[in-house]
């Protein structure tokens, strides 16, 4: 019998934060606790890298599979797994976990015990999410990261903090509904099918779903993953959430909740329902290059550095949803490797952010300028990971940005040249964003006395700017357990549709809707299709 690392995973930081229970809830005991915080947290991404260790890169299939009767009169278990799509982003979960509580050593004044413990929750939700293979199992995590995100932002967060609070589990929670009543529908069909209920994913991807079915399947998923994006028009809630949360809730919101909308669409949405979600793709890509360019324009005009980020999320998550959508190995791989790029990226920008504010009190571009001349090696640090953002070749960023063009390109030429856009516009806010802050002369008294990296910081900073590095410059590294994963997701999307799913769609002109199978069917020769086949349907749909 194997260790069981993932179960390991998931309870680790929940025994973190019952040892902090224990802890006296004072002041003078704030080191301790933030101690234990650090230390649990280390351990969980030193087991991260153990798991990557032992991971076989080149099998598709879920590895460490732990799979025990929850509760069986319902069908639902305790069934976990990993694959290289949530492989590593498990990795980048106990990485940035950590960082965001360094970041906070010296920022949390107050209920410094309740702010270490929710954290840890966070993060042991995080990991459950990733690694759920029952879809019941996949709704209670789901579920459950948004407690403690709610309080991170509502007790820490700024001045409109309960505002951005509640707004936020509104949003996420109602799209959630929906997903539970598709996920119950989804058990129901199973029950039909077999004479019992069943939440197992494998099960459930071997059902004949009906395209009418499917199409309402798919909405109700796909909504509850776009707000979690955030995908456009459904991003109001992330400027608030941002700009209200404290350093540490903006780093791990950034860099691993938003994953979970794009994760979702990779391991539910379109293997479950493919027939509906190569119906649905063409819209997916439209709203996902609205999404780039409309929140790069917006972006471009923020006085707060903070929601300036915050904005840059939406445009480069539709990078991650346009690469879903083209449907093919390059647009998904580099969807996925652009999740790990923006949780690297965007977290240490908002790392960055939150030690300027914590210096100044202020996160308005106009109340700063010349600080290279000030603090050299924070701007040095700045300076990386604003071009790791921006995709300059040579760091992370360029990768995940180039794959995804590449693979829109020979999905759709319009919807790589529209996105592409989005790649200048993103220059053209961080370059200027930067310009603003660092360089010139010094015309704030205020900042001529603010103190560079202390030792805290540099341990912040330094993993950040290395991994950017790394990934830039070993891209094989991390996209090598990806690739076989995402075949055979793909290969479950363009399967051929089974003649009764035809047979039986009520949807009105349903054939002239659903991509014939020779559409759907990747060429043998090739993993990738070739581009006949992925380039939609020119007659009137």
């Amino acid at each position: 019998m194997h260790f069981p690392i993932l179960t390991s995973l998931i309870g680790l930081p929940i025994a973190g934060a019952l040892l902090l229970l224990f802890v006296p809830d004072d002041e003078r005991r704030a080191p301790l606790v933030r101690s234990i915080a650090l230390v649990v947290s280390v351990l969980v991404f030193a087991e991260t890298l153990l798991l990557w260790s032992r991971f076989n890169p080149g099998s598709g299939d879920f590895q460490f599979i732990e799979h025990r009767a929850w509760i069986p009169a319902f069908g639902i278990s305790y069934f976990v797994g990993v694959d290289g799509i949530s492989l590593l982003l498990l990795v980048l979960t106990g990485f940035l976990t950590p960082l965001a509580l360094l970041a906070s050593w010296d920022a949390i004044h107050r209920k410094t015990k309740a702010f270490c413990i929710f954290v840890l929750l966070l993060e042991s939700a995080m990991m459950g999410v990733f690694v759920s293979l029952d879809l019941f199992l996949f709704y209670v995590f789901w579920d459950a990261m948004l407690i403690p995100m709610y309080f991170l932002i509502g007790i820490w967060g700024y001045d409109r903090r309960v505002y951005a609070a509640v707004k936020f589990i509104l949003y996420t929670m109602g799209g959630s509904v929906l997903m539970l009543v598709a996920i119950l529908g989804l058990a129901s069909l199973h029950n039909t099918a077999t004479g019992s209920y069943s939440f197992d994913l494998l099960k459930i991807q071997s059902l004949t779903i009906p395209f009418d079915l499917q199409w309402w399947f798919f909405l109700a998923f796909a909504l509850a993953f776009a707000i979690k994006v955030p995908l456009f028009p459904f991003h109001t809630w992330l400027p608030d959430a941002h700009v209200e949360a404290p350093t540490a809730g903006s780093v791990i919101l950034a860099g691993v909740l938003l994953k979970m909308g794009t994760y979702g669409l990779v391991r539910f949405a379109f293997p479950l329902f493919p027939l509906a979600a190569t119906y649905f793709a063409p819209a997916l890509a439209t709203l996902a290059v609205v999404g780039i360019i409309y929140g790069a324009l917006v972006a471009m005009v923020q006085p707060d550095m903070k929601k300036l980020v915050a904005y840059s999320s939406v445009s480069h998550l539709g990078f991650v949803v346009l690469g879903i959508a083209a449907m093919n190995t390059q647009g998904v791989q580099g969807a996925v490797y652009q999740m790990l790029n923006h949780g690297v990226s965007t977290g240490g920008l908002f790392l960055i952010v939150g030690m300027l504010s914590d210096r100044r009190h202020t996160r308005l571009i106009s109340e700063f300028g010349g600080l290279k001349k000030v603090t050299p090696h924070l701007v040095a640090a700045f300076l990386i990971i604003t071009l790791s953002s921006i995709g300059l070749p040579g760091l992370n960023g360029f990768v995940g940005e180039l794959l995804i063009l590449l693979g829109a390109f020979r999905w759709d030429p319009r919807f790589a040249a529209f996105a592409a856009t989005g790649v200048i516009l993103s220059a053209t806010y961080m370059l200027w964003m930067f310009q603003r802050v660092n360089y010139g002369p010094v015309t704030n008294e205020k900042n001529a006395a603010l103190r560079d990296l202390a030792p805290r910081e540099w341990a912040v900073l330094v993993p950040i700017v290395a991994v950017a590095v790394l990934m830039g410059v070993l891209p094989n590294l991390f996209l090598k357990p990806i690739e076989p994963s995402v075949e055979r997701m793909l290969g479950q999307v363009h399967a051929p549709a089974p003649p009764r799913v035809q047979a039986e769609s009520r949807i009105p002109n349903s054939e002239s809707r659903t991509p014939n199978s020779e559409s759907r069917i990747p060429n043998s020769e090739s993993r990738v299709p070739n581009s006949e086949s992925r380039i939609p349907n020119p007659e009137p749909r």
